[in-house]
């Protein structure tokens, strides 16, 4: 085996930490952003949304290797009176740790911060073309609900997707199947 295969095989090895975002992983995470999306957020909205986070109506978290950052994700609370409910504005993977269960972990750990939250369902969009993102989400107990016509970049459609009764022991046992954080 190489040294560059030992170094690569020794780094997949480390464990990820899943941790809240600071502004400090910006410079980390915005190529990830670039690489995953046609049109990335910039730099102001995240650091917009980061601000948020004091509020208690966002969340925003990174998935590390070390000082890398791999991952990230991020939650919306919205207020409803009938039960807060928790949008899930991103999640994203650097593309070279992908398929290999960072996208579960944020997840996991959002949707335990949905729990904790008091929040009774959870909702995404996902473009019709993401196949492996919407399996990732059914197994997560996201089911279909409708479709935002050219929502993306004004081309791609976007499935709606929501996930209900996300305060029940069904759920958490489900979470804990994945690996989740409850």
């Amino acid at each position: 085996m190489s040294v560059l295969a030992r170094l690569l095989q020794r780094a997949d090895d480390e464990p990820v930490l899943i941790e809240e975002m600071r502004r400090k992983h910006l410079t980390d995470m915005l190529p990830i952003e670039q690489d995953a999306y046609p049109k990335p957020w910039s730099r102001s909205v995240f650091e917009s949304e980061l601000e948020q986070v004091r509020s208690g109506t966002r969340h925003y978290i990174v998935a590390r290797r070390r000082r890398l950052v791999i991952g990230y994700a991020g939650l919306w609370i919205a207020p409803d009176p009938a039960g807060d409910q928790g949008h899930i504005t991103n999640i994203a993977v650097a593309a070279d740790h992908r398929r290999r269960g960072v996208a579960t972990r944020l997840l996991g750990a959002l949707a335990t911060i949905a729990i904790e939250r008091g929040c009774i369902a959870l909702t995404l969009e996902v473009r019709l073309s993401s196949t492996g993102a919407q399996e990732l989400y059914r197994r997560f107990g996201f089911a279909p609900a409708g479709v935002r016509k050219r929502y993306y970049e004004n081309t791609e459609d976007a499935i709606v997707m929501w996930c209900h009764d996300i305060q029940s022991d069904e759920y958490t046992h489900r979470l804990r199947e994945l690996g989740g954080e409850t």
